[in-house]
Formats: C-alpha cells, sequence, structure tokens
C-alpha cells in the first residue's frame, strides 16, 4: 500500500490493512484526546423519546444547531449529522445524540469542548420543548416505544442482531456511553495500552455504572448497559482474551478483524447488505454480496467501526466500558485515561497492577460489575479498593503533565467526581435507586426532571 493512503485506495493484501492501523502511531508531542459521548433526548411536556420528523424532534435539533456553524451531512433527503472543526454530532439508532469531539491537546479542552456543545445544546433544544439526560440505558420507554432513525445501516444491523443475540436491539437503541479516543507511539505502546485498557475497563465500569432501570423499574444491575453487550454479538464484543498472548500487536488484530461477519458495503451512494459474510472473502474477491469486487480502505475502516470490544483498535484506541452521564462525569472519563495512559510512569504502575491478573479473573470482573460495581470482591478486597488505586496512578500521570488552566488549576481537578465516587463506595446507580426508593416513591419518571442536564 502506497504511503499515502486514502479512502480509495485498493486493499491487495493482509500487509495493507496491517498498515492501516500501523500508520496510527505518533509521536507523544502529537498525542491527542478525543471525547464521545451519548444523550437521550426527550419532551419536556411527557417525556417521551424524540421522532426524527415534527416540529420538536431530531431533525429540528440538527437544523437548530447550525446557527453555531456546524455543516449538515445529508443520508438522501434526511440530516443524520453535523460537522465542523474536526468534530461532528451524529444520531445513534434511537435518536441518541451524540458529540464526537475533535482531537485536542489538554483536558481542558477536552472539558471546555462538552460545555459548549451542551450549552449549544441546551439553547436548541429549550426553544423546542426538549430536554436531554445522560444515564447509561432508557428510563422508561420500551423498545416499541423508541424511534428509529433514518439511517440505512442501522436498518441492516437491526436486522442481523435479532440473529446472533437477545438484547444487541437494546445496545442499539435504548444505550448511551461515553468513550475516549486515545494514541500510541509504536505497536509496542499500542499493545501495553490495549492491555492496561481492557484489564481496567471493568474497574471503570463500576465507577461510571448508571443505568438501574428499565421501563420505570428497577433492572436489577447497576450497569444494565454493560450487561447488555454480553448477549449482543460475540462475535464482535467482549474481552479480547488474545490480546494478552505473547505474539499480539498490528497482525493479530487484523487476523481477529477480518474474522469478524461484516454488516454492510457502501457503494455509489447506497449501503448494500452483506450481513454476516466475510472480509477475507471481500479480500480475495469472493464475498457473495458483491462477487468479484475487492475492497477500498473505506471498506475496511467501515468494518472496524462495527466491532465492539470493551476496547476498540482503529489509528487509535477507543475506551468503552463507561456508562453516559452528567457533565461532570463526561470530563472525568477522559482525565482517567489520560492519566493512565499518557504518562510513561503512570502507565507502567498501571501495567504492573493488571500484569498477574489471569483471563478468568478479568472476564468474572467484566460480568459482575455489571450488577454489583464497586461493591464486587476481587482477591480477598473490593473494586472500590482497586478503582482507589487505580485514581491515584492517574493523578500522577496527570500530574506529571504540568498542564494547568487559566486559573493555574492542573487536569487533576476533573478526577475529583470519580475520587468522591471511589471513597464512597457508592456508584451513581446506587443513588439513583436510593432516589427512587426514597424521595422519588418508586416513580422513576422524575429522573427527567432532576437528571437532565
Amino acid at each position: 500500500m502506497p504511503d499515502k493512503m486514502n479512502e480509495a485506495t485498493p486493499l491487495e493484501a493482509k500487509e495493507d490493512l496491517i498498515h492501516f492501523l500501523e500508520a496510527g502511531s505518533k509521536p507523544k508531542e502529537r498525542w491527542a484526546i478525543g471525547t464521545e459521548h451519548e444523550k437521550f433526548g426527550f419532551h419536556l411536556k411527557d417525556h417521551s423519546p424524540l421522532p426524527y420528523e415534527g416540529p420538536s424532534g431530531i431533525r429540528a435539533m440538527l437544523e437548530g444547531m447550525q446557527q453555531f456553524g456546524w455543516q449538515p451531512v445529508m443520508e438522501g433527503d434526511h440530516i443524520i449529522a453535523l460537522a465542523a472543526n474536526g468534530a461532528s454530532v451524529s444520531l445513534e439508532p434511537g435518536g441518541q445524540f451524540e458529540l464526537s469531539g475533535a482531537p485536542l491537546c489538554t483536558l481542558h479542552e477536552t472539558c471546555n469542548e462538552v460545555h459548549t456543545h451542551l450549552s449549544q445544546v441546551k439553547q436548541v433544544a429549550e426553544n423546542l420543548g426538549i430536554g436531554f439526560i445522560g444515564v447509561g440505558f432508557s428510563p422508561v420507554w420500551t423498545l416499541d416505544e423508541t424511534p428509529i432513525m433514518p439511517k440505512v445501516r442501522y436498518q441492516i444491523m437491526r436486522e442481523y442482531m435479532s440473529k446472533v443475540g437477545t438484547l444487541g436491539r437494546d445496545m442499539m437503541f435504548r444505550s448511551c456511553t461515553v468513550q475516549v479516543n486515545l494514541d500510541f507511539e509504536s505497536e509496542a505502546d499500542m499493545v501495553k495500552k490495549f492491555r492496561v485498557g481492557l484489564a481496567l475497563q471493568p474497574i471503570v465500569t463500576a465507577l461510571f455504572a448508571n443505568s438501574p432501570f428499565t421501563e420505570g423499574k428497577p433492572n436489577g444491575y447497576l450497569s444494565y448497559r454493560s450487561h447488555i453487550w454480553t448477549d449482543t454479538d460475540a462475535d464482535r464484543t467482549g474481552m479480547l482474551p488474545f490480546v494478552f498472548k505473547g505474539d499480539f500487536g498490528f497482525e493479530a488484530y487484523v487476523d481477529y478483524a477480518l474474522d469478524v461477519p461484516m454488516y454492510f458495503v457502501y457503494r455509489k451512494g447506497r449501503y448494500i447488505n452483506v450481513a454476516g459474510q466475510s472480509f477475507r472473502d471481500f479480500m480475495a474477491g469472493r464475498l457473495p454480496g458483491l462477487p468479484g469486487e475487492k475492497p477500498v480502505l473505506a471498506d475496511w475502516i467501515d468494518h472496524l467501526t462495527t466491532i465492539f470490544p470493551e476496547v476498540r483498535l482503529k489509528q487509535f484506541l477507543e475506551m468503552r466500558g463507561a456508562d453516559g452521564g452528567p457533565w461532570r462525569r463526561l470530563c472525568a472519563l477522559p482525565a482517567l485515561w489520560v492519566g493512565l495512559l499518557y504518562d510513561g510512569a503512570a502507565l507502567d504502575a498501571a501495567w504492573n497492577l493488571v500484569k498477574d491478573w489471569s483471563q478468568e479473573e478479568r472476564q468474572t470482573l467484566r460480568d459482575e460489575v455489571a450488577r454489583t460495581a464497586l461493591k464486587t470482591p476481587f482477591r480477598g478486597e473490593s473494586v472500590r479498593d482497586i478503582a482507589q488505586r487505580v485514581l491515584e496512578i492517574a493523578q500522577e500521570g496527570l500530574r506529571a503533565r504540568h498542564l494547568a488552566d487559566s486559573m493555574g488549576t492542573n487536569e487533576t481537578q476533573y478526577l475529583e467526581e470519580l475520587g468522591r465516587i471511589a471513597a464512597s463506595g457508592i456508584s451513581p446507580a446506587d443513588e439513583l435507586l436510593a432516589q427512587y426508593e426514597g424521595a422519588w416513591a418508586g416513580n422513576v419518571d422524575r429522573i427527567f426532571d432532576e437528571y437532565s442536564y
């Protein structure tokens, strides 16, 4: 593959796919922070979900946001996203409103971006009688009540989900997350960050657990969003045990991705349904849905976005284990991972913490924190104890960056909310359940009034 790749570059061999991932490597001075978060929109008058069309729907929100310089992205006659200055606003399948932030240098910039976005959203939403809330799972709406956005790729995914798991549609239409995208310097740096990220993802899930309700009642979980991923599609989700094998690197991830079934191929303005078919066959020109045709780079990029493990590799690493939440936790998620992964001493300390955890222990943690969050037992102590040590490492990592805001405060300020949660041992979901059993008198609908942005 030529060094200057573009989306139309033909893919001739597996080495081309490896080279694409490898090309994401950057020197430390060019590392950036990309934060993404999703939120549910609702009508203020009755807390019902937002349809796409209508005077107070998703399309109206996207049109209103254009006053701030966002440019529309169209699919046919539908606005499906907005773009500006390296960032985008996009729609998840059930109308979840997502900010995919620009690559930024500091957490101060990241938090300012989040604040500016939510301020813009609130300004447009209030004029339309709309509110937004950050939780990990839709607290009251059924699947039938949840609108479907007019994006063809989601129609293909929706049809396929019912064939490979029981909770895939819940993931698509009723869950919300916050994640951060981070860079690596080399293959070895990627491997170390990937392993630390996977091992500690359950700890992050526990700190951010914020989805205890389904259809107006407690669902038995503290992070139901996390549980959903255990029965969505085993071919493209999970803790990826092969990442911890000695020969793991870009090639091993490519081999994994080649075997993850495809969803679609985009050609001449339309999505072609190839759900369940093989990218390996596509590389050989034997894809049943497109006989004789071979992929271009855009197809590989699209395919990588349809893989959903707890940590995902593209030309950067995505940390994917946290429930959506309020403003302060949207800033805390990137702060935690930047503190752990962007300072060499902190990364070493984090690896030393997890390097002897077995695959069975990692998987058990991942499964159990969905129910018991910080109270989950581990090696004679609790996840709360581990979380406190993780936060200490992250604080040291952020201090070592020596990046102060205009008031002279360093980036550790964004960990304060997580420090409070870890010190108390009470997850955000525990707090919601206490409200439900106390002041709310069993009425989950109160969440829209008290926890909206």
